[in-house]
């Protein structure tokens, strides 16, 4: 009778043969079971992607090398997506016993991977499938898991040995071309060197990657530089977006990624040394970036994904922390927070990109300032959202202007409208231009609708108006696009004075940096930065402030305004130059513009602006006696238009 150990000692025998077995059928079979892998990929290829896959030869070599020739892959009907003379590699015999691929070496030598497009036809367009609702797991992903699952098999299919020679990438879109050729790319003891060379219609280039790079331990540290002297350029998006961008270098380390209990950490940095770009939606001229690095920790969980606050964005001398995160535990809620410690002012100016803030060059200030951001937004309940901006002051102050001298406003000055791009006719703003009106002599009933329809809480804000601001990111989130504004008068006088009507990022930022300045500085009082808006806006078609359009109107100076005239002017703001096509054939004003001018009465006397009395002769109709009534009967008739100036009774101004 057997002892428990001789039993263990069987089992162990039985445990070991049958292994035996295995590989041993496995050395005898392998080639015609590597015969039949790259058939199920060839049918699958076939059947779901409507492709040709080939491989002219494969066998093993050694005990766990692979030798493939001729490889290649093309779509029905479309240009090759790959083809690959000769490839050799080798993968971890022990764990693919055990259903996980992980690549030794690997030999790649005279091949391309192009992507083609040939008017609407794409040669990738097949493997670009988007999966159904159906396709979709029913289950909640589990972020942590989910990422450490792909980076590990991502990384265990780089291997630790790697020869590439004379491999391209190829970008054909409609004859907008980019070819980038690995003449060689080797990784060898963890050491990571190659040579590139890339061509395009417009420029050819020599780049170079180097560094460290060990996929077993999760770590690497790479350099992207150009041999050739100048800065590496992009390919591909100046001729396909018209967006030019280029740097001299760019660093990328990864110190750890690990799962630690049921969350995933990735820590590193990145930095990229004179990042330029160029497109008109940014700004007019070349952005510069000198200096940039994050030091990043990506925290992943069960219910999240997020760039954990301990990270650190750095431009020049600027550094903030961020904190941005995805969370789908309860609701969908998406946070943003920004954290920019205790710095000098002068550092903050000198540190913004150049280019971006043109009207701020040569700016000085002294003091110091810190910020908080925080941004919260509810995909289920919108009406909830979060936006809480603090800045704390320690003794700041401006000392010298940049190319914006906001202390202009208060003496004055020649104001240019721009059009299309054109700079119109100079407008005096002061005294010596006839036209010019002092606010004590505007009719009140014009500083009151105006200041309904544009900015009812102007002498109590500091520029921007927290509210409004929150609804405009509600709306825009809603429609995905930037469909409403929260423009204050501020903003408008700062726009108009000092910058142009361009449709840019940078514009964007200068306006809200100098509005700030404007208006937390005490450069120019309220009453003073109303009356200079009164006295530039456009009411018409070359039309400029409140003493040119009273007299184009209605021939009268503005104290002489009647409420209705006011409310008309007020209604006309948005769209001046389309002030006549609220006009009928008679020249009355069309239903819809009367009843623009109903709702903003309303709106006046429940917010207490206007009093009953005030609105006796609200019956009386619009009268136009000026030049602009020219304009009404030159028009040609239209029952059509698109009510665009409407105001609801439940908008809120």
């Amino acid at each position: 009778m057997r002892t428990g150990k001789q039993k263990i000692y069987l089992a162990l025998k039985i445990i070991a043969v049958f292994f035996v077995m295995i590989v041993v059928g496995f050395f005898i079979f392998r080639n015609t079971l590597l015969e039949k892998a790259i058939a199920r990929v060839s049918n699958k290829m076939d059947r779901e992607y409507n492709s040709t896959f080939k491989v002219r030869n494969a066998a093993f070599e050694g005990f766990s090398g692979i030798r493939m020739e001729e490889v290649s892959l093309v779509p029905k009907n479309a240009d090759t997506l790959l083809n690959i003379k000769k490839v050799r590699t080798s993968v971890n015999f022990w764990k693919l016993m055990f259903g996980e691929v992980q690549l030794g070496t690997l030999e790649l030598h005279d091949g391309f991977v192009q992507l083609v497009k040939r008017g609407e036809t794409k040669n990738f367009d097949a493997f670009l499938k988007k999966k159904s609702e159906n396709d979709l797991p029913s289950e909640k992903r589990d972020y942590a898991e989910w990422a450490y699952r792909l980076i590990s098999q991502g990384l265990n299919l780089i291997p630790t040995d790697m020869q590439l020679t004379n491999l391209a990438f190829r970008l054909n879109d409609n004859g907008k071309t980019a070819n980038i050729l690995f003449s060689k790319l080797s990784l060898a003891d963890k050491q990571l060197e190659t040579s590139i060379n890339v061509r395009t219609t417009n420029f050819s280039q020599n780049w170079r990657l180097a560094g460290f790079a060990d996929p077993r331990h999760n770590k690497a540290d790479i350099r992207f530089f150009n041999i050739d002297t100048g800065a590496i350029k992009i390919p591909y998006l100046d001729e396909r977006y018209h967006f030019k961008s280029s740097f001299d270098s760019i660093r990328v380390k990864v110190d750890d990624i690990d799962m630690d209990g049921d969350e995933l950490h990735v820590d590193g940095f990145a930095s990229i040394a004179n990042l330029k770009i160029n497109h008109r939606r940014i700004a007019s001229k070349d952005v510069t970036i000198k200096n940039a690095r994050f030091d990043y920790r990506f925290l992943l969980g069960e219910n999240f994904i997020s760039i954990d606050s301990a990270s650190t964005v750095s431009l020049n001398k600027l550094k903030f922390h961020p904190y941005v995160s995805y969370d789908t535990e309860s609701d969908t809620v998406y946070k943003l927070k920004v954290n920019i410690p205790k710095m000098k002012a002068q550092d903050f100016i000198s540190s913004l990109p150049d280019g971006l803030f043109s009207h701020l060059q040569g700016m000085e200030a002294e003091g110091n300032f810190s910020y908080n951001l925080d941004f919260m937004f509810n995909k289920n309940k919108p009406g909830a959202l979060v936006f809480d901006s603090k800045l704390e002051k320690e003794g700041l102050k401006i000392l010298k202007y940049g190319d914006a001298n906001l202390s202009k406003l208060n003496g004055e000055f020649i104001y240019h409208a721009i059009e299309n791009g054109r700079e119109q006719r100079g407008i005096l703003v002061g005294p010596g231009n006839p036209n010019y009106t002092p606010l004590s002599q505007i009719s009140p009933y014009l500083r009151k609708s105006v200041l309904t329809t544009e900015d009812p809480s102007f002498f109590s804000h500091r520029g921007f108006i927290s509210e409004a601001f929150k609804q405009s990111i509600i709306k825009n989130i809603r429609t995905k696009k930037f469909s409403r504004g929260a423009s204050t008068i501020s903003m408008q006088l700062i726009k108009n004075v000092f910058l142009t009507r361009e449709k840019t990022l940078s514009r964007k930022l200068e306006e809200i940096l100098l509005v700030y300045i404007l208006e937390n500085n005490r450069i120019s009082s309220k009453e003073r930065m109303l009356e200079v808006y009164f006295n530039i806006i456009e009411w018409g078609p070359n039309v400029y402030g409140i003493g040119e359009a009273s007299r184009f109107y209605f021939q009268k100076s503005p104290s002489e305004l009647s409420l209705n005239e006011c409310l008309y002017l007020a209604t006309i703001i948005p769209s001046p130059k389309h002030f006549m096509w609220q006009f009928d054939g008679d020249g009355n004003l069309k239903s819809y513009a009367k009843k623009n001018q109903t709702n903003l009465t309303n709106l006046m006397l429940r917010r207490g602006v206007l009093i009953a009395e005030d609105t006796l002769y609200k019956s009386l109709p619009v009268l136009i006696s000026g030049p602009a009534k020219s304009f009404i009967r030159l028009k040609v008739k239209d029952t059509t238009v698109v009510d665009s100036l409407r105001i609801d009774e439940e908008f809120e101004f």
